[in-house]
């Protein structure tokens, strides 16, 4: 809270509209004999009293309901869309409703005209200013709890409960919107496992920010899911994505770049394909390294003209491979303009010494965040597959649970 929300006021700035010079006087000298420290502005039409408001912003506004320009309730409706100031009608004696009227119109408060005391309006425009406050307030919290509430709905959407059924392959996955409290971005991760014992995953990143390019992740990661499912694989499966990302997006310049990774475990054998992203980090009991892959377009730059050449690794018995979003390398790497890139992270994760794999992304992450420090703002998704090929079933028997 400022100083002047949490009532250190020095000076209440007041606004009075008022066309009649006899009872503007009055009010000013009302305001003059409380102990209210204030500083009073007049306007005599709404126009003028808008515009005073634009460019000044005020605490309260006395607003008379009989103006040159407008009348009644309709003078409330006139001011309130262009201020954040508490505002207080001043009604006449023969006006019985006008001020219950004005109140449901938006008004903090009323006063009749030749019933006012110096006491009573101190105590109305401090109560009115503190009413208003307390309204922005509430409308705030609001604002984040349907923010919080839509940021849950996206996130299941873009982050589901991977569909694994063997324990030859673990998974582990974290999300970071760009900003704090913004809306989740297009990151979106996925990971099943097909009948075959095949582990199927992807990780992509739609363009842009903000409930478009979230949306669009989530219908590309669903139909990813339901594709992979039905029997796709590598380019057709691409292609189909391609198709349902144009139909989708709500703009030509949303373009999507993901990675699709199969690991088998019975033949030890791991292919990548990438539609614009980054080549993914393999980790062994040797250490990290990048791995040298085939590129392709991302989805949505070239329409139909799209090749992606699949990559085929053979796996060590036991290891990692860590895919991610751009976000977690286009941070600073400290108090110069250096971006900390892949030669970063890789120095990172070599002072890493954490066997869980949860544990180990959650320390490199924190570092990469710290090192960048809040000024690189994009989203930032990574997921790890770890693997243990020693574990993989005999013939005749049941996956492990």
């Amino acid at each position: 809270m400022t100083d002047r929300d949490a009532g250190r006021v020095d000076r209440f700035r007041i606004l009075l509209v008022e066309d009649d010079d006899g009872d503007a006087l009055l009010v000013e000298e009302l305001l003059y004999d409380t102990d209210l420290p204030h500083t009073l502005t007049r306007c005599r039409t709404a126009a003028e009293a808008r515009g005073a408001l634009a460019a000044h912003p005020v605490d309260c506004v006395l607003l008379d309901l009989h103006l040159p320009d407008a009348s009644g309730v309709e003078t409330v409706q006139a001011i309130e869309p262009d201020t954040q100031a508490a505002i207080i009608v001043l009604t006449g004696l023969d006006e019985p409703r006008a001020g219950v009227d004005a109140l449901a119109a938006g008004a903090q408060d009323y006063l009749v005209k030749g019933k006012v005391e110096p006491d009573l309006m101190q105590r109305a425009v401090r109560y009115a200013i503190q009413r208003k406050q307390a309204e922005r307030a509430n409308a705030a919290l609001q604002i984040g709890r349907l923010r919080a509430e839509e940021n849950a709905r996206l996130e299941r959407g873009l982050l589901p409960e991977p569909l694994l059924s063997s324990a030859v392959v673990t998974t582990s996955s974290r999300y970071y919107p760009g900003r704090a409290q913004a809306l989740l971005g297009g990151d979106f991760l996925d990971v099943v496992q097909t009948g075959d014992g095949q582990v199927h995953a992807v990780i992509g990143d739609v363009s842009g920010h903000g409930p478009d390019a979230a949306a669009l992740g989530v219908c590309l990661r669903i139909a990813w899911r339901a594709l992979t499912l039905g029997g796709h694989r590598d380019q057709h499966l691409l292609t189909l994505l391609e198709q349902i990302h144009i139909a989708e997006r709500t703009g030509s310049d949303l373009f999507a770049t993901c990675t699709l990774i199969t690991l088998d475990p019975a033949a030890a054998t791991l292919t990548l394909h990438l539609a614009g992203h980054h080549e993914p980090l393999l980790v062994t009991p040797d250490g990290t390294r990048q791995v040298t892959a085939a590129h392709g377009i991302a989805l949505g730059i070239a329409p139909g003209l799209g090749k992606w050449t699949p990559t085929t690794l053979e796996l060590p018995p036991r290891g990692g491979l860590i895919v991610y979003t751009d976000g977690l390398i286009e941070g600073f790497a400290d108090s110069t303009e250096a971006r900390l890139g892949v030669e970063g992270l890789l120095r990172i994760i070599d002072t890493i010494d954490d066997p869980d794999p949860g544990a180990h992304l959650d320390r490199l992450i924190a570092r990469t965040r710290t090192l960048n420090a809040d000024r690189h703002t994009d989203d930032l998704a990574v997921l790890r597959l770890d693997w243990d090929t020693g574990r993989v079933p005999s013939a005749g028997r049941s996956p492990e649970r």
